[in-house]
């Protein structure tokens, strides 16, 4: 009986698939050796990036079938006065406050600190990090752009503008790109610095700073609360995804490391071998 009638795959074939598996094996297993050496908040960041991106595709879906448009409603009447809804509640400059801080989420913020930061890497001789910089917040950019003209929705009507839009509602671009671009920056001078103390209050700045211009976002009435939520977890996954292609590249040695002070060792990247 050939190998056609019995239902086997011929000789060929399975050579071709058995180098095939090889092949995927050899990767996957390399992708386990380094992230089973990897610190704790490599593993954490794993999840964290699991979770957010989940997160994001089930919020998506409740927003496509309207299960959030009530609550969405609500929030934004209950942050203007009843008797007219062009005045937010809250002391007359809390709006020149929420126009100044949602500025720190527009393009032309983000952009300017990216080249700030590029600028200095390229001239600390990381030219490598710093075009992996760049290229991290140009594609987070063009992202953001894709998934608002993917889903397409509308601003809210809910209640008057207090800041100029243009484009579409979902996800808040001022929050996802926030997101991007301050976590990013964020890890990035934490492992340049020496102390606990001072990683965990820039890193504590830079959520304190996505999570700001997100809310302005909302009080501005420009967008939904979930097309805030949503522009969190999208920024929030791809900057960790960029994070962790950073660290995978840096212990290939194909991206430079950060500057580490003197009296602190420099972050273990190579995976550790059992002896």
């Amino acid at each position: 009986m050939d190998s056609a009638s019995s239902g086997n795959l011929p000789h060929s074939s399975r050579s071709h698939a058995s180098k095939l598996w090889d092949r995927i094996h050899q990767f996957g297993h390399g992708w386990v050796v380094w992230f089973g050496g990897r610190e704790p908040a490599v593993l954490v960041s794993m999840l964290l990036l699991l979770a957010a991106g989940m997160s994001f595709v089930h919020l998506a879906d409740e927003v496509s079938e309207g299960e959030t448009h009530q609550f969405d409603r609500w929030l934004l009447r209950a942050l203007r006065t009843p008797e007219n809804p062009a005045i937010p509640v809250g002391p007359v400059w809390l709006a020149e406050v929420a126009r100044d801080t949602t500025s720190l989420g527009g393009y032309g913020c983000l952009i300017f600190f990216t080249l700030i930061v590029t600028g200095y890497l390229w001239l600390d001789k990381k030219q490598h990090l710093a075009l992996f910089l760049f290229a991290s917040a140009t594609s987070g950019y063009l992202l953001s752009s894709v998934l608002k003209d993917l889903f397409q929705r509308p601003r809210p009507d809910i209640v008057p503008h207090l800041d100029t839009v243009a484009s579409t509602s979902f996800p808040s671009g001022h929050s996802m790109n926030a997101a991007i671009i301050y976590l990013t920056l964020g890890t990035l001078i934490a492992t340049a610095v020496g102390r606990k103390r001072l990683k965990v209050y820039v890193i504590a700045v830079a959520l304190f700073l996505t999570f700001a211009v997100g809310c302005s976002r909302v009080f501005l009435g420009v967008h939904y609360p979930t097309d805030v939520a949503a522009g969190w977890m999208a920024g929030l996954s791809w900057a960790l995804l960029c994070w962790l292609a950073a660290r995978f590249l840096q212990s290939r040695g194909q991206v430079e490391q950060p500057s580490v002070p003197p009296d602190e060792p420099k972050p273990d990247l190579e995976p550790h071998q059992s002896v």
